[in-house]
C-alpha cells in the first residue's frame, strides 16, 4: 500500500492531527461507560462536523498491544512489521540500538516470596515514583553489569517502567528475540521463566533468566519494587520513515517513552513537552503547528486510570 501511495502523493498546505486517547474504551458502571459519563462538548462538536467510523488496526479477532496498534494507526502493516515493546521503550528514552542489542521493556513489580518462589502481588509495584525507580535501577546497575560476556544496561523510564538492553559480542541472529514474556499478567501467579521459541532464542533466554535471578537478589529487600517482569524482547527493525512513506513532515507529542519510541521508529520528530498534562501537550501543538504537516498527539491518562480501575478519574480526563 505504501508503494502505491508514493506514486499518487500530492503536496498541499493542509494539516493532520492524529489524537489518540489511549485506552478510551471501558465497561459500564451504573449503566454508562467512562466516555458516556464524561462531559465531552468538544468531542461532541467534532463528531457533528466530521465523519465517524471504526478502525481495525490489525485484523478482526486480534487484540494488539500498543506497538502494533500504533503502527496500524500510522499506516504500517503490523503483521509485516512485528515490533517488540523493548525497542519502543528504548527509543522513547533516547537510547541508541545496534544489531548486537536486544531491547526489553521491564516493569518493576511487587512479589511475595514463599521460600524462594516469588508470587506477583502487584504487576506495577504501585506505580512507584520515577525517583524511586531511578534509585532502584542504580542498585541493580552497580551489581549486575555483565552476564556470560553479555553487557547489561538498565535505564529508568516513567514510574515503574524500565528499558533493559543486552549487548551481545556479535549481532543477534534472526529469530534470536523470539522469547516469551515473563509477566504472568495476573496477580497471585509466579513470574514466568523466559523461554525461546527456537534454538537461537533459547540461548538468549538463558542469559535473560540469569539476569532476572541476579537482579531479584539485589532488590529482594525493597518494600514495593522487589522484582522485574520483562516483556517485549526485540531487536531494531528497518522501517521506511513517515516522510518516505507518506511525504509528510511528522511530529510526535507524547509524555510516555513507549509512545515516543514508536513515533521515533517511523522517523517522526519527538517534541518536548513541559510536563505530563494534556494542557502542556496542546500548548506544544500550538507552538509548533506551523512546522509540520502531521501531528501524533497521545493522551496516556485515559489508559492509566483504566488500568487502575479508577472510573471517576478516567471520566474526568
Amino acid at each position: 500500500m505504501q508503494e502505491v501511495i508514493k506514486k499518487i502523493l500530492q503536496p498541499n498546505n493542509t494539516k493532520i492531527v492524529l489524537c489518540v486517547l489511549d485506552g478510551l474504551g471501558g465497561l459500564p458502571k451504573g449503566g454508562k461507560t467512562e466516555l458516556e459519563a464524561a462531559t465531552t462538548p468538544n468531542l461532541d462538536e467534532l463528531a457533528k462536523k466530521g465523519a465517524c467510523g471504526q478502525h481495525l488496526p490489525v485484523a478482526i479477532g486480534i487484540t494488539p498491544g500498543s506497538g502494533a496498534a500504533h503502527l496500524g494507526l500510522f499506516g504500517y502493516d503490523p503483521l509485516k512489521f512485528e515490533i517488540g515493546r523493548g525497542v519502543l521503550e528504548a527509543l522513547g528514552l533516547g537510547l541508541e540500538l545496534t544489531p548486537n542489542d536486544l531491547a526489553i521493556r521491564g516493569n518493576f513489580a511487587t512479589v511475595k516470596y514463599e521460600g524462594d518462589t516469588p508470587y506477583v502481588m502487584d504487576r506495577r509495584a504501585g506505580r512507584i515514583p520515577t525517583q524511586e525507580n531511578i534509585r532502584i535501577v542504580a542498585r541493580i546497575s552497580e551489581k549486575v553489569k555483565e552476564i556470560d560476556g553479555v553487557k547489561v544496561s538498565i535505564t529508568s523510564g516513567m514510574e515503574h517502567r524500565v528499558a533493559v538492553i543486552f549487548t551481545f559480542p556479535e549481532p543477534i541472529p534472526p529469530g534470536g528475540d523470539d522469547i516469551h514474556d515473563t509477566d504472568p499478567q495476573l496477580e497471585g501467579k509466579s513470574p514466568l521463566v523466559p523461554k525461546g521459541n527456537n534454538p537461537q532464542a533459547a540461548k538468549v533466554a538463558k542469559v535473560i533468566e540469569k539476569f532476572i535471578n541476579q537482579a531479584a537478589k539485589v532488590i529482594r529487600d525493597e518494600e514495593r519494587a522487589n522484582y522485574l517482569l520483562l516483556r517485549g524482547f526485540a531487536v531494531h527493525p528497518n522501517l521506511a520513515s513517515y516522510k518516505e512513506a507518506y511525504g509528510l513532515d511528522a511530529a510526535c507529542i507524547a509524555t510516555y517513552p513507549m509512545y515516543r519510541g514508536v513515533a521515533k521508529l517511523v522517523g517522526m520528530d519527538v517534541l518536548e513537552v513541559e510536563d505530563m498534562t494534556i494542557k502542556s501537550e496542546v500548548e506544544t501543538l500550538k507552538r509548533d503547528f506551523d512546522k509540520y504537516d502531521f501531528f501524533y498527539l497521545h493522551v496516556k491518562k485515559t489508559d492509566s486510570y483504566g488500568e487502575d480501575g479508577n472510573f471517576d478519574a478516567k471520566a474526568g480526563v
